[in-house]
């Protein structure tokens, strides 16, 4: 079985668990969103996740696919720094990374973009020989 997610990162990013962004980084933009706009579900929601991380993160290893770029490296720079465009920089798209460093993740729609297709992006540049 692949390693593409880490179960550290995911309850990291549990702690800001309202924001829904243990379920973007799982690969769940729909709920992610859901949580996002309802805080966790009013908290009920990001409690029972706390024992759901196991399994979101299982699913997400047998989902996505490892090689060259590290999923989890990829979200914390998307978290953390994605308004500069590192981990557009990091998924070596230069001009994209570039556009996000000097319109601040192109006005924060390119920023929320990759929140809901940041697994896919790595997925499709580990795919490349």
């Amino acid at each position: 079985m692949n390693d593409t997610h880490s179960k550290t990162i995911g309850y990291l990013l549990w702690l800001f668990g309202f924001t829904g962004s243990h379920r973007f980084y799982y690969g769940r933009p729909i709920t992610g969103a859901l949580w996002f706009f309802t805080f966790g579900l009013l908290g009920i929601g990001w409690l029972v996740d706390l024992f759901l991380i196991p399994r979101m993160d299982r699913t997400a290893d047998l989902r996505h696919i490892t090689g060259r770029y590290n999923h989890s490296v990829a979200w914390i720079l998307q978290t953390f720094l994605g308004l500069f465009g590192l981990h557009r920089f990091y998924l070596g798209k230069i001009w994209t990374g570039l556009l996000w460093l000097f319109t601040g993740g192109l006005f924060l729609v390119g920023y929320i973009y990759d929140f809901c297709t940041l697994n896919q992006q790595v997925d499709e540049r580990n795919r490349l020989p």
